[in-house]
């Protein structure tokens, strides 16, 4: 791909987060860039009762500071178990300041005893693109699977090293990137993103 002729802010500070989405947009001609890149500090509070509401907060409330194209996601982990928990709150579950590492083992301390069949859970992402003329476009991609046993895998992040995928045998952060990407929640989601903004002939 020759040089990028367009511009994209997604609206994320996670390093992590950029690095899959500039993997899965590679094959376009868009250039992406952090806020932090694009110059907006903007401390956006996101307190939609949906994934989808929360993205398009994000989206709209950078695309406003900018008044460049702007693209958001909202994504988390949802235990039936526990009623679809934590969901909407993955980030903020158990405190925004609480490592990852807690989170896990609370989750599977919680589940102990729990058999397979009850463990189900998926990843979810929602995206939203908000562009300058006011339009908004959303995706929403699931990845299933179920809550494991134990904390396993050092590819991934955030719930990856409990989440089991079956049909793989392995857990979400055993993956490597390129497999983790085509069936991840937020590599589908993109990727509907991605062909949604080449029909609109906006990419």
């Amino acid at each position: 791909m020759g040089e990028k002729t367009k511009r994209i802010i997604f609206a994320t500070g996670n390093e992590d987060k950029l690095r899959e989405i500039r993997m899965i947009l590679e094959d376009t001609d868009v250039e992406i860039v952090s806020m932090r890149e694009a110059g907006i500090d903007a401390d956006i509070v996101e307190d939609g009762a949906t994934f989808e509401e929360n993205a398009a907060i994000k989206a709209k409330a950078v695309m406003e500071r900018s008044g460049e194209m702007v693209l958001a996601d909202d994504s988390g982990l949802e235990i039936d178990f526990l009623d679809r928990a934590p969901g909407v709150y993955s980030a903020r579950f158990m405190g925004t300041d609480t490592s990852y590492e807690i989170k896990n083992n609370a989750i599977l301390e919680t589940l102990s005893g729990v058999p397979d069949e009850k463990r189900s859970a998926r990843f979810v992402c929602a995206i939203v693109c908000a562009l300058p003329d006011g339009r908004l476009f959303t995706c929403r991609e699931t990845m299933e699977g179920r809550i494991g046993y134990e904390i396993r895998g050092g590819n991934g992040f955030g719930y990856d090293p409990i989440f089991y995928l079956p049909e793989c045998g392995c857990y979400s952060a055993e993956l490597a990137p390129e497999k983790k990407n085509e069936l991840s929640h937020r590599g589908k989601a993109l990727r509907s993103m991605r062909d949604l903004l080449r029909r609109e002939t906006i990419i």
